[in-house]
């Protein structure tokens, strides 16, 4: 799973809690992986509006560990999510301690980050979401962006801003992530259409 060619291309965004989940993730898919910061998803209003843009576009998968908190942060998810397409995939009970860590967690159970890289993409095949193992090649580029005014210039944070604004994200997301969520959410057809709508 380890190599670039055998990622899973899921079209969906995954929300994992933490950064080392994301990490964990990048061995199995090229999917946008969105970390809640464990409860920080209570208190990060970017953060809850970029998931509610993946749930009403591309959808979310939601990913948590197996333990009580994982499964609070899956309810804080789903209930930002409104009426959007939410997916559950869940990774079975294991007992032990990640690696980095001194001592298991309090339930003694390992997390997403914690788990070999097969079965995490098992539990993402089971999500009933649509996957393949290959990815389009046509994308939006940061070479798009500054052509089009959004990257580089001096006027591109305003820009920038403007097509956050008509997206319904926030207005702090960097030129790199906005990129991110172009190419996961739109064809580059769709985003030369709003570009071209816009300015």
């Amino acid at each position: 799973m380890s190599d670039k060619k055998q990622l899973l291309h899921i079209e969906q965004a995954i929300i994992v809690e933490g950064r080392y989940d994301k990490i964990k993730l990048s061995q199995v898919t090229d999917a946008v992986v969105i970390e809640t910061n464990g409860f920080g998803i209570y208190n990060d209003s970017d953060k809850r509006s970029l998931i509610r843009h993946y749930a009403q576009t591309t959808g979310i998968i939601i990913l948590t560990d197996s333990d009580n908190a994982g499964q609070q942060i899956r309810g804080a998810v789903k209930s930002i999510c409104g009426g959007g397409k939410v997916f559950n995939a869940y990774v079975p009970e294991v007992f032990g301690k990640e690696k980095r860590k001194s001592r298991p967690s309090k339930e003694g159970k390992l997390g997403v980050e914690g788990l070999e890289a097969g079965v995490i993409a098992k539990a993402l095949m089971s999500a009933g979401v649509s996957v393949s193992e290959r990815k389009s090649l046509e994308k939006v580029t940061m070479r798009d962006f500054i052509l089009d005014g959004l990257s580089g210039g001096r006027d591109s944070r305003a820009a920038r801003e403007k097509l956050l604004s008509a997206l319904g994200l926030p207005k702090s997301l960097s030129a790199k992530a906005l990129l991110d969520v172009i190419n996961s959410s739109y064809t580059p057809a769709e985003y030369r259409e709003l570009v071209n709508k816009l300015f």
